[in-house]
């Protein structure tokens, strides 16, 4: 999902492109908010700006209500002394200006007016702005907030070029509101509707308010200003509303049930504590709704939208969070599932969609999205995430009430999903909008060639063939709990067939190590990735090779020190600069790391080290979708990647992912039974504390402690159904409850 290569729209000449459509993004993480399908990203003033920046704005739908906002004040422009967002619904920036526009003398404060300016995401955007003046005597002030909307849809801020656009309607001034308009070519008109609450505005023009006072000594004043998205027919908010005391009151509790909903996780790490703290508070800001149903979206703000592979991952990721995450995606994904041939989409029956928009574009069919289905492997992921569900819950009527789905993608891997019936998952597009590259790395280089040449298709990716192997595998085992001992047969027929021609065609003996694909022509694209990395979580290959594969991931050439690269060095197409081939992205290493401890292999723990030592590097400890590759020298930080979405969904779970590799949680809820295989605290860690875990009807306390004889794990407490939980050691079964 590369920002810089949008699914195209018509493409005009250069001079033909509104000017505000052209400005690349500003850099830099910028404070995040969201509420439900609402978010705003902002820089650290708390503006969108420059105008139409490309990852700043308010969006809904994905449509761009805001694309300017400033904030401008006497003596100003005013300096940022801090800024936070305190919780996914609200900013808190704090600001002063100086006494020198002012005539100060020495025995003034130097900053002597304080601005706080808090921002509130609910179904609108509230600010609120606090003015005190600590100067010793009155004086005279302005505060001016200006707006600006370019309803642009979100292909178009990620830099797709239109033939034409829908039409600009005149602004609506009122004496303390701005409505701006727009008329899409979807025949719907877009609003944002702007006001003054309480203090008016002493001026409004067409893309302003300002207000004018005069300021006692230590005096206060407060403005506060709404403004709504509105689609269609949508009334504008009641002027009586709740106040922003009770709005904040009201996400504060919001927030507080989530968290009482999911299992807490501390450590001896300060820094992991807030990391996974925010990362449960993250996956409750990225879940969206649509006609009733809930899913994570892939991520802010590029891909504040449902994507197959994305929610899938990040919801399996979670399961030990809270599996209802995963639960509610399956649920929303099978709702959509293919059920035709429609080229212009990639959709055929069976398949789970890839990406799915409701903007202006998608609207009127200037691009696939409603959905669009150009994914190879979500949908074999939809069947492993079906059967990762039940091993946590046990859960028969989600699971058996899926199984019509689960069914039809089983036929998409057999029929469609099989190019040229040889067993192997291939790809190649069939909509001239659509994507090249169809696997987790589809920007347009992502399937190179050692050399940089780009593969040609139909495509069959190593990693993908992993998640179809299991997802037979898995299936056969759902099918025949269910009674469906043929169909269980079948699929068991099947995954030995992929077996089979995974290793017969994807081995490269001599480089002992996986090729990244076959191409159009069968033959093998030898470069060295991380793709090979995912075999070993879906447990697809032997463990003589399983440890051949892990010498090469954490190889100086593949471990960046930062973590695992999703290219090898010392290849001309690396460039650790890139988007796919050569930088680090945290889901990846956390597939990679899962997949270690499966196997028994060392690495998982060094893994997990690396990415934490990246998190402390970024706002909240958030860790991006990626960042660059370079390697690690002494005290240097990770290099950013210019335009990585934050908070990104599966850069969200990754942790929670590394953590069960460390701590070797193996759920069998219909069995009852957790197994706790060969856990492994690094000493720098000390200890995991894990509260309120769910494994099928139970809840249970386990606390995991680091010492120089190994990691000691014990129950602390154990609610609702009963459980055992086993310890597995040294790689054999111990028959042994934990005490």
């Amino acid at each position: 999902m590369d920002p810089r290569d949008p699914t195209p729209g018509a493409e005009p000449a250069e001079e033909d492109v509104p000017v505000w459509l052209l400005p690349e993004a500003t850099g830099g993480e910028g404070l995040v908010l969201k509420h439900g399908n609402l978010f705003l990203v902002t820089g650290d003033s708390g503006d969108i700006s420059p105008a139409g920046a490309r990852d700043r704005g308010c969006f809904l739908e994905d449509t761009r209500f805001l694309s300017f906002l400033e904030i401008d004040v006497a003596g100003g422009p005013p300096l940022v002394l801090s800024a936070e967002s305190l919780s996914s619904t609200q900013n808190q920036i704090d600001m002063t200006v100086t006494d020198r526009a002012f005539g100060g003398v020495l025995t003034d404060p130097i900053n002597f007016m304080h601005i706080r300016r808090q921002q509130v995401l609910e179904d609108e955007l509230v600010e609120r702005i606090v003015v005190t003046n600590f100067l010793t005597r009155e004086v005279d002030y302005w505060v001016t907030l200006r707006f600006g909307a370019d309803f642009a849809d979100m292909f178009e801020v990620r830099g797709a070029r239109r033939e034409r656009r829908g039409t600009g309607l005149p602004t609506v001034v009122g004496p303390a509101s701005l409505e701006f308009r727009y008329r899409g070519r979807d025949g719907r008109t877009y609003r944002t509707a702007i006001r003054s609450i309480g203090e008016p505005p002493s001026r409004v023009d067409g893309d302003s308010m300002h207000w004018s006072f005069r300021m006692r000594v230590n005096e206060t004043r407060t403005l506060e200003v709404r403004t709504a998205p509105l689609i269609g027919d949508e009334a504008r908010p009641p002027e009586i509303e709740a106040t922003f005391d009770e709005r904040l009151a009201r996400a504060e509790e919001a927030g507080r049930r989530w968290v009482e909903g999911c299992t807490r996780f501390e450590t001896g790490d300060e820094f992991v504590n807030a990391a996974l703290d925010g990362g449960v508070a993250d996956l409750q800001a990225l879940s969206i709704h649509q006609h009733g149903r809930t899913v994570i979206a892939a991520g802010i703000p590029w891909f504040c939208a449902p994507f197959g592979r994305d929610s899938l991952i990040a919801g399996m990721q979670s399961l030990p969070v809270n599996p209802d995450l995963l639960r509610d995606s399956l649920a929303f994904l099978a709702a959509y599932q293919g059920d035709r041939h429609d080229p212009y989409r990639d959709e055929q029956p069976g398949k789970i969609f890839h990406e799915l928009r409701r903007g202006e574009m998608a609207l009127c069919g200037e691009v696939p999205h409603t959905p669009y289905y150009g994914s190879v492997d979500a949908t074999p992921l939809f069947l492993v995430a079906l059967s990762e569900y039940w091993t946590w819950t046990g859960d028969v009527a989600t699971v058996e009430g899926l199984l019509p789905s689960a069914r039809a993608a089983m036929r998409w891997m057999a029929q469609d999903g099989d190019l040229d019936d040889d067993g192997l998952v291939e790809y190649r597009r069939q909509s001239d909008r659509g994507l090249d590259n169809q696997g987790w790395k589809d920007s347009g280089d992502g399937v190179p060639y050692p050399d940089g040449t780009r593969a040609e298709p139909p495509i069959a990716l190593v990693e993908v063939q992993g998640y179809a192997l299991d997802a037979w595998r898995s299936m056969a085992m759902l099918l025949h709990r269910f009674g469906h001992h043929r169909e269980a047969r079948e699929a068991l027929h099947r995954a030995r067939r992929v077996r089979a021609a995974l290793e017969d065609r994807f081995w490269m003996p001599e480089a002992g190590y996986y090729a990244l694909a076959l191409d159009g022509g069968k033959r093998q694209v030898p470069t060295v990735t991380s793709n090979p990395g995912h075999l070993l979580w879906s447990r697809a290959i032997p463990v003589e090779r399983a440890r051949q594969v892990a010498r090469v991931l954490l190889s100086d050439r593949m471990f960046s020190g930062w973590g695992i690269r999703t290219l090898a060095a010392g290849q001309p197409a690396y460039n650790p600069l890139s988007y796919h081939n050569g930088t680090v992205w945290p889901h990846d290493n956390a597939l990679i790391a899962l997949g270690l401890s499966r196997y028994g292999l060392p690495g998982h723990e060094m893994v997990f080290g690396a990415l934490s030592r990246v998190s402390r590097r970024f706002r909240r400890q958030r860790l991006p979708e990626l960042f660059c590759g370079l390697p690690r020298f002494g005290g240097q930080a990770p290099v950013h990647y210019p335009v990585a979405c934050i908070p990104q969904a599966w850069a969200t779970g990754a942790p929670f992912m590394m953590l069960q590799a460390m701590l070797g949680l193996r759920p069998e809820a219909e069995r009852g039974v957790l197994r706790v295989v060969d856990p492994q605290i690094p000493e720098w860690l000390h200890y995991v504390a894990i509260h309120g875990l769910r494994v099928g009807g139970s809840r249970v306390d386990l606390r995991f402690d680091h010492s120089p004889r190994g990691t000691a794990a014990r129950v602390v407490d154990m609610r609702g159904a009963p459980l055992r939980v086993l310890v597995e050691v040294g790689g054999g079964l111990a028959d042994k409850e934990v005490p």
